[in-house]
């Protein structure tokens, strides 16, 4: 019996551990067509809640990004932000997640002016089960255990744009390993568009 637990139990390990991927060109996401996994994150005011939950209310533009220290992560959600009345009236809202701490959220969304909700992921519970998370560089240890008041324990999200339906199921996604490289606010408005033509 005992020899089984620990089996099960160096399985279970072996599964967390491959669910950080070595390098963010090797990270294995969820396709279109799967649902995202009822995994709890946090909002701005502590509280826990699921991407389950919240595409219920309407269907979701969801963005992964790395933390408020990131410019180039910055640029795009002030770029998305611009956008948001756009999004908000072809039916959609914004959720944003990060592993950075709930306060770090609120910074970003007052330095950044932003105008819809960040969650945080810093234990990466979400962002591994998404199948995008990936080992950081060790120069990026001491940051990223500042932004996730400890929790984070190296590894970084690819940045990452997935669209949900009202059930949670991924309709549309755009992951690039490169950092730099993020979905244009025509781009994306262009996809909602069609999406919604296709719904009709």
């Amino acid at each position: 019996m005992k020899i089984n637990i620990l089996i099960i139990s160096f399985l279970l390990s072996a599964t967390t551990f491959a669910q950080i991927a070595e390098k963010a060109e090797t990270i294995s996401p969820l396709l279109i067509g799967e649902k995202v996994p009822a995994t709890e994150i946090t909002s701005t005011n502590n509280q826990k809640s699921t991407l389950i939950e919240l595409a219920k209310n309407k269907p979701t533009v969801l963005l992964f990004y790395r933390g408020g220290w990131c410019p180039y992560c910055n640029t795009h959600l002030s770029a998305v932000g611009e956008i948001n009345e756009e999004i908000t009236k072809l039916g959609y809202q914004i959720v944003g997640i990060s592993p950075d701490t709930p306060q770090k959220l609120s910074e970003s969304i007052e330095k950044q002016d932003l105008d819809y909700q960040l969650f945080s992921d810093s234990s990466g519970a979400l962002i591994q089960a998404m199948g995008i998370a990936f080992k950081a560089p060790e120069n990026y240890s001491t940051m990223l255990f500042d932004f996730s008041d400890g929790a984070n324990k190296g590894f970084l999200p690819v940045p990452s744009l997935f669209i949900l339906n009202a059930e949670g199921t991924i309709v549309f996604e755009y992951i690039a390993p490169d950092y730099k490289q993020r979905i244009s606010s025509t781009l994306l408005l262009a996809v909602l568009n069609a999406l919604n033509q296709e719904a009709e």
